[in-house]
């Protein structure tokens, strides 16, 4: 008997017009069931200097959440640096490969997707998404910065909206932090 698996999410950040903004849906899966349609993925943790969002599982995410934590105490609040040695980590240690789960992490100079590749990606145009409705919501914030003049919580909004509409794993209860 196969093992139910919890499913999906979309985490989407966009830096446009000197601000950050990151919002993910409230959708948890177990299954074909959805069991929670508030669930908080995107928060702040370091002194509210930090924004991250979490896909995959909730126990993993919150590992990362708290590591992260840690490395920036230990690097002053360093979020490049952090992120490297979290990546660095988290790809060698024994524990934490199987961790199933992927992270996006925000300060006011500075965007990051983090994996258990040892991964830490910064966009090449401000924005960057995870989770199952991830190409919805990014391809959509995309095509808004190029052709509308909307803010950049506009653009997360109507964007989620999109990958709500189009993903099954991801609902239109949208949580959103963000910078100015």
């Amino acid at each position: 008997m196969d093992k139910e698996v919890f499913h999906g999410t979309t985490i989407l950040a966009v830096r446009h017009k000197d601000n950050v903004v990151v919002a993910g849906d409230g959708q948890v899966t177990l299954g074909t069931i959805v069991t929670k349609h508030k669930a908080r993925k995107v928060r702040r943790i370091y002194n509210n200097k930090i924004i991250v969002g979490f896909a995959g599982a909730t126990a993993d995410a919150l590992t990362l959440s708290e590591k992260l934590e840690q490395k920036l105490e230990r690097y002053n609040g360093s979020l490049t640096r952090a992120c490297v040695e979290l990546a660095r980590e988290w790809r060698t240690d024994k524990y934490l490969r199987r961790l199933e789960a992927m992270m996006i992490a925000v300060d006011r100079q500075n965007t990051y997707l983090l994996s258990g590749n040892g991964d830490v990606i910064e966009p090449d145009e401000g924005v960057i998404s995870i989770g199952s409705g991830s190409t919805a919501a990014q391809s959509a914030a995309v095509a808004l910065l190029e052709n509308t003049d909307l803010e950049s919580r506009q653009i997360v909004e109507k964007a989620m909206k999109i990958a709500a509409d189009l993903c099954i794993y991801t609902n239109h209860y949208i949580a959103v932090e963000e910078f100015n």
